[in-house]
């Protein structure tokens, strides 16, 4: 059996644990967040600032929403593509152009 389905099957494998991005383009973007957001708390209200938390939080709410979706979609999509592939009747020979 290949490890890589024991692995699967004892669980050694999660969709949601990936390797963080850690590209220097993604450190920018994020230091640029909290840069504004360091402005926003000095400039607004604190019941104003809360606010403009509560309304990223529900910008992240809805975007994990959608990440989900992509996920499944996307394991969906792959696992036909898999079922079709696996299913056909043309079986690829080491000579085929395919």
């Amino acid at each position: 059996m290949s490890k890589v389905f024991y692995d699967l099957y004892h669980g050694r494998y999660s969709a949601w644990e990936r390797r963080p991005n850690r590209t220097d383009e993604n450190r920018a973007v994020n230091r640029k967040i909290e840069d504004e957001k360091r402005y926003f708390s000095q400039k607004m209200s604190l019941d104003d600032f809360q606010r403009l938390i509560a309304l990223e939080n529900l910008y992240t709410d809805a975007s994990d929403f959608e990440q989900v979706d992509a996920f499944t979609y996307g394991f969906k999509l792959g696992t036909t593509l898999m079922c079709a592939v696996y299913m056909s009747e043309d079986e690829p020979t080491p000579n085929s152009s395919h």
